[in-house]
């Protein structure tokens, strides 16, 4: 059977444990060997997973929060539907 890219995401989680039996592993090897887009997204899984697990925290910086806060309530107002224009009696 050859895997298309949907059956290689559905079984990342397993290939990064190294819980995928060996028949799946090889045929995951033998996609990612072709498929940049899965390559990809193995690293980034990969990635993400690093990033997470060491435990480390990132204070933001002074002021962040509010401007954050700030542009959102500007994103938001932007977006907002106008309101319905009535009609003339």
């Amino acid at each position: 059977m050859k895997l298309d890219c949907k059956h290689v995401w559905e079984h990342i989680s397993e290939y990064i444990d190294n819980t995928v039996d060996a028949k799946l592993r090889r045929e995951i090897e033998l996609h990612l060997e072709h498929c940049e887009i899965c390559s990809a997204i193995l690293d980034s899984t990969r990635n993400i997973l690093i990033l997470t697990g060491d435990g480390r925290t990132f204070e933001l910086p002074v002021g962040y929060s509010k401007r954050l806060h700030e542009r959102l309530k500007e994103e938001m107002e932007r977006s907002e539907p106008e309101p319905p224009v009535g009609k003339p009696k």
